[in-house]
Order: C-alpha cells, then sequence, then structure tokens
C-alpha cells in the first residue's frame, strides 16, 4: 500500500474483514445464516456444503466450525459479482437489464443462467435486481430486467400491468440467454406475480430446465374478489378498465391512478404495505408509484395461472408460507403440477394473517437467504 492507513475504527473492520475472507474455518455464531456466511468469505453455499458434507443447507448450528474454500487464495481479486447492462428484444421493443455474473466468471467456461421475474408493476432495481444477484454469488449467471412498459424498457403504454405481454418478456428473455456462448443451461425464478408469469411461460418454453419460485401470487375468477371487493368490485374495476381502453383507443390518453396509498381507496393497492412505501426498500423513484394504468385491471383480473399447472412438467420448486398470499392456492398449484419433479417447502412464519409475510420475500434476509439457498441448490441438482 502506497499511504499508512492510522487504526481507526474503519482499519479495524477493514482488517477483520480482510481476515475473515481469507481464513480457513468459521465458527457459527447465532443468527448466521449459510449464504451470508459464504458472501463474507468469498465462496459459495454449495461449495461449503461439499466441504462440510452438508446435507441441508439450512441446517447449521451455533459453534459448528465450518471448512471454507481451500482455494479462495485464487478467487478474483474484487471477490465481488459484477453487472452489465444489457438490451434485447421482445416481440419490436427494446428490454433493458442487468446482466449478473459470478465473482469468479470465466468467459472459456459454461455456466447455468437464471431469469429473474419481480412482482406485479415492479422494476429491475426492486426485487428482482436483489435476487439476481444473490444468485451470482451462487455461482450463476443472473438475469433482472424490466418488462415492457416498465422502468427503461420500451412500451407503448407506460405501467400498464399485462400477463401475457409479461409471459412473452420472460420467453424473451430466455432467447437472449441462449444467445450467450457461456449460458449451457437455463433456470427461471419468479417472485409473486413474476412466479405466475414464470409458471406459465416454463409450461409454454422446454427451454426453461428448471423453476423456482417465492411467495407465488397464483389467483383465478374467485380469489381475486378476496382482494378485490368481492363480485361487485371485481366488476366495476374491469368495467373501469374497459372504459379506460376505449380512452385510449380513440384519443391515445392513459388514465393512471397510484400504485399504492394508505388514504386514497381507488390506489392499486390500498394499505399500510411497508415494502412499497418505504424508499430504502421498494418505494424507489424508478418504480413510479404515483403511476398505475387504470386499463390494467381486465387483463390482471381475468388472469388465471393456475390453469397452466396441468401443462407444466417442468422440474418445479415452490416457497411459500400461510402469511404469504393465496397459501391454499399455491398448495393446489403444486399439486396439479404434471411431474413428479417437484418440491414444496413450507417456510414457518409469526406474520399472519396472509398476506404481510408476502413482502418479507421480497428484500428481509432470512426470507431472502432461504429462497435463495433453496433455489440454488434445486437449480444445481437439476441443471448440473
Amino acid at each position: 500500500m502506497k499511504k499508512i492507513i492510522s487504526i481507526t475504527l474503519v482499519g479495524i473492520i477493514l482488517l477483520s474483514t480482510f481476515l475473515s475472507v481469507f481464513a480457513d474455518t468459521y465458527t457459527v455464531k447465532e443468527g448466521d445464516v449459510l449464504w451470508r456466511i459464504a458472501q463474507d468469505h468469498n465462496t459459495t453455499v454449495e461449495e461449503i456444503a461439499k466441504l462440510n458434507d452438508l446435507e441441508n443447507v439450512n441446517l447449521i448450528q451455533v459453534d459448528q466450525v465450518l471448512k471454507l474454500n481451500e482455494d479462495q487464495m485464487q478467487s478474483t481479486s474484487t471477490g465481488q459479482v459484477r453487472s452489465e447492462v444489457v438490451r434485447f428484444d421482445s416481440h419490436g421493443d427494446e428490454i433493458v437489464g442487468d446482466l449478473y455474473y459470478p465473482a469468479d466468471y470465466n468467459e472459456n467456461q459454461t455456466y447455468t443462467a437464471i431469469v429473474v421475474t419481480g412482482s406485479w408493476t415492479t422494476v429491475k432495481e426492486q426485487m428482482a435486481g436483489l435476487y439476481a444477484e444473490r444468485f451470482a454469488r451462487e455461482g450463476f449467471i443472473a438475469l433482472a430486467y424490466d418488462p415492457r412498459n416498465f422502468g427503461e424498457s420500451q412500451g407503448d403504454i407506460r405501467n400498464f400491468e399485462s400477463p401475457a405481454l409479461k409471459i412473452e418478456d420472460v420467453k424473451s428473455a430466455v432467447t437472449f440467454l441462449t444467445s450467450l456462448d457461456s449460458v449451457e443451461s437455463i433456470g427461471a425464478f419468479g417472485v409473486c406475480a413474476g412466479a405466475g408469469y414464470t409458471l406459465v411461460a416454463a409450461s409454454e418454453d422446454d427451454r426453461i430446465q428448471a423453476v423456482a419460485t417465492a411467495a407465488s401470487w397464483i389467483h383465478d375468477e374467485e380469489a381475486v374478489k378476496l382482494f378485490y371487493g368481492g363480485e361487485e368490485g371485481v366488476n366495476a374495476k374491469i368495467a373501469q378498465a374497459q372504459a379506460a381502453k376505449e380512452l385510449f383507443e380513440t384519443t391515445g390518453e392513459v388514465q393512471y391512478i397510484k400504485k399504492i396509498s394508505t388514504t386514497d381507496e381507488t390506489a392499486a393497492m390500498f394499505g399500510p404495505y411497508d415494502y412499497y412505501l418505504n424508499p430504502e426498500r421498494g418505494g424507489i423513484e424508478e418504480w413510479q408509484p404515483d403511476y398505475f394504468a387504470l386499463m390494467t385491471w381486465e387483463e390482471w383480473l381475468t388472469f388465471n395461472p393456475r390453469l397452466s399447472a396441468k401443462n407444466l412438467d417442468t422440474p418445479t420448486l415452490m416457497i411459500h408460507s400461510d402469511g404469504a398470499v393465496l397459501p391454499e392456492y399455491t398448495k393446489i398449484y403444486f399439486n396439479e403440477i404434471n411431474t413428479i419433479e417437484k418440491k414444496l417447502i413450507w417456510v414457518g412464519t409469526d406474520l399472519l394473517p396472509s398476506p404481510y409475510h408476502q413482502f418479507s420475500f421480497y428484500d428481509q434476509e432470512k426470507e431472502v437467504s432461504l429462497s435463495v439457498a433453496e433455489s440454488t441448490q434445486w437449480f444445481n441438482e437439476i441443471l448440473k
């Protein structure tokens, strides 16, 4: 080093981080999870599990001594994943995404790539980007992207949530990934509504070789009545959407309501949902919280991802809880999936009733780390 660094608190933190990263072993402390240990020591969950003969990556004990990656000193100098902005076509519109690479990425090797799709109305800077980065830390190439009509991607009707378009975008993301020389196999991961879109896409596109979902939002014509004011409320929203579409077709004007509010009952999401209200979580500027295309309602409320289960023969992992949205519908969907290669993980929670645990899967460490660890193990079993 060219400069002398005084031993301040910052210096001590830097030193402890350096020693931690290059340690040969690690003693598990209360509250530790394997993905965080792997991240802090510049290795992967898979590598630690292999070195320590761990059958279940979620079961580690306090004071357990774990062997770390024996080849750490040969890893990349930064030890960090990297990402680049990518652009690809989806039915004539340009999609903008962030492509994440593992820390030890080698262009002469091939990798499994994961398409990550976030919840309805969301952009790549929210849960999709978080999960994509975490998957890259586990050794995958991972793609988070703005669907058409959202974020930096093109689309004629901004902030218009169209399940049909989003399912097409998942497939377009797969097409993009198959064009990369470094990709040998493809998995898909979806959160909340993105899980529904991902499951439907996988049931129609056999290039998707494995699927994992977290906190899946799977509804039908009866389930939507539970959230949107019963049959009368649903019919009223559909009528509003039809009128908004007619206005757009005749004048080009797009009618908008807010995406989230605690005071405006006309908002798409009405309630104290901190993830979308908190700018430190998902309430970010890129999300454009004041703009939800009113014409969305008809497509959203008539979308029925349940119908895809019987056509889905792709190996599928589903992670859910009683506190996440529509838990019984996830169980029904899982039971109807047309393959024996499937696994359902039910997560315990005190965040009841549904759907308050739903939002924890968007960005909270416990739920995200569990989802990434289980999905990583699933993708590795199926695709490697």
